[in-house]
C-alpha cells in the first residue's frame, strides 16, 4: 500500500497499528528488565577472551590475520554495492546486518592487533612463560599415563602457565563488552536474514520477481560463513541473555521502516510481511518476533556443541576457559 500525506494520519491511527506496535514494544520492554538483572549473575568478561584463541598452539596473531581478512572482504562487499546501488540498500534489514557484521569485525581486528601486542610485550619479559602459553599441551585431566614423569611435570608445568595467562588476565573495558554484544547481536540477526532470505523470501516473494544477484547472495551466506570460522576459533563466552540486544537490534529496524513510512519518505516496503496493510500482517508480526528466538538459539547450540564436542575431539590442543 503505498502511503501519500492526506491519508497518512488516518492509516497510522487504526486499532491494527497499536497491536503490531505492541508486538514490537513489548519483547523490547521484556529484554531491557531482564537484562540487567541476568547480566549481574554472569562471570566477568576477561579482556583475554576477546583476542586468545580457544585453541592452545594457535598463536594470537593467526586470529588476528583471520578478523583482518574478514574485515577486509566484508569492507569491500559494501563497498561494491553502495557504489552499485547507493543509500537505498540501507533499507533492507539484510545490510543493517551486515554491515554489524563489519563493525564487530573492525572491533575484532583492533583489539586482536592491541592483544597481540600486549602478548608480543610478555613474550619478551618472559619468555619461558610464552612458549607455554601457546605451546602448552592442555589436556585437562590425570597424565598419570605419560610416557615419563618428567614429561607429566612439564606438561602439568605448561597446562598451568596457559591457565594462569587467562585467569590472571583484567576483566573486559568497555570496548570489549561492546565487542562481545556485537558478536552476539551480529549471530542472531545473521540467521535470522538467512534463514529468511533463503527459507522464505526467495521461495515465495523475491525469485521471480527481482533473481539472484551475486552480491546480495554473497551477503547472505558470507555473513554467517565469517561469524563461524570465528567462533571456531575464539574463545568468548556466548552468554543466552544477550539475545535482548538481538531483540533491540531488530525492533531498531522496524521502527526505522515506521518511521520513514510515516514521514512519506518511503512509500514502498522492502519486506512484504512489513506492510501493515496486509490482512495476514497480524500474523507476519508475531511469526516475525517469535523467530528470534530459534535463530538466536540456533547459534547459542554451535557454540554450546563446540564447547562440547571439542575438547573430545581434541583433547591435546582445545582449552575451554570461559
Amino acid at each position: 500500500m503505498s502511503l501519500s500525506p492526506a491519508d497518512s494520519a488516518a492509516y497510522w491511527l487504526r486499532w491494527q497499528v497499536l497491536v503490531y506496535g505492541a508486538l514490537i514494544a513489548f519483547p523490547a520492554a521484556a529484554a531491557a528488565a531482564l537484562l540487567p538483572r541476568l547480566r549481574r549473575a554472569a562471570p566477568p568478561l576477561r579482556a583475554a577472551d576477546l583476542w586468545v584463541s580457544c585453541w592452545a598452539r594457535l598463536h594470537p596473531g593467526w586470529l588476528l590475520a583471520y578478523r583482518a581478512f574478514a574485515f577486509a572482504a566484508a569492507v569491500a562487499l559494501l563497498a561494491r554495492l553502495l557504489v552499485g546501488h547507493g543509500l537505498t540498500v540501507f533499507y533492507f534489514y539484510t545490510q543493517w546486518t551486515f554491515l554489524l557484521v563489519t563493525i564487530y569485525f573492525a572491533f575484532a581486528t583492533a583489539i586482536s592487533a592491541h592483544g597481540c601486542w600486549v602478548y608480543s610485550r610478555k613474550s619478551l619479559r618472559k619468555s619461558d612463560e610464552s612458549h607455554g602459553f601457546l605451546n602448552a599441551d592442555v589436556e585437562n585431566r590425570d597424565v598419570s599415563n605419560s610416557i615419563s614423569g618428567e614429561r607429566k611435570k612439564d606438561e602439568t608445568k605448561m597446562m598451568v602457565s596457559y591457565y594462569e595467562q587467562i585467569v590472571n588476565e583484567r576483566r573486559a573495558g568497555f570496548w570489549g563488552w561492546c565487542m562481545q554484544i556485537i558478536y552476539q547481536t551480529s549471530a542472531g540477526a545473521t540467521m535470522l536474514t538467512d534463514v529468511t532470505f533463503w527459507g522464505l523470501l526467495v521461495p515465495f516473494f523475491y525469485r521471480d520477481k527481482f533473481g539472484l544477484a551475486l552480491v546480495t547472495d554473497g551477503m547472505h551466506s558470507l555473513n554467517a560463513v565469517f561469524l563461524l570460522i570465528d567462533t571456531v576459533l575464539n574463545n568468548m563466552p556466548f552468554p543466552w541473555y544477550r539475545m535482548a540486544f538481538f531483540v533491540f537490534w531488530s525492533c531498531a529496524y522496524v521502527t526505522f521502516q515506521w518511521v520513514l513510512h510515516a514521514c512519506g519518505s518511503l512509500s514502498w516496503w522492502p519486506y512484504p510481511f512489513l506492510d501493515l496493510s496486509s490482512s495476514g500482517a497480524p500474523l507476519w508480526y508475531l511469526g516475525m518476533a517469535i523467530a528470534h528466538i530459534p535463530c538466536f538459539f540456533l547459534y547459542w547450540l554451535v557454540v554450546k556443541a563446540k564447547h562440547t564436542y571439542f575438547p573430545r575431539m581434541f583433547p591435546h590442543a582445545y582449552v575451554r576457559t570461559v
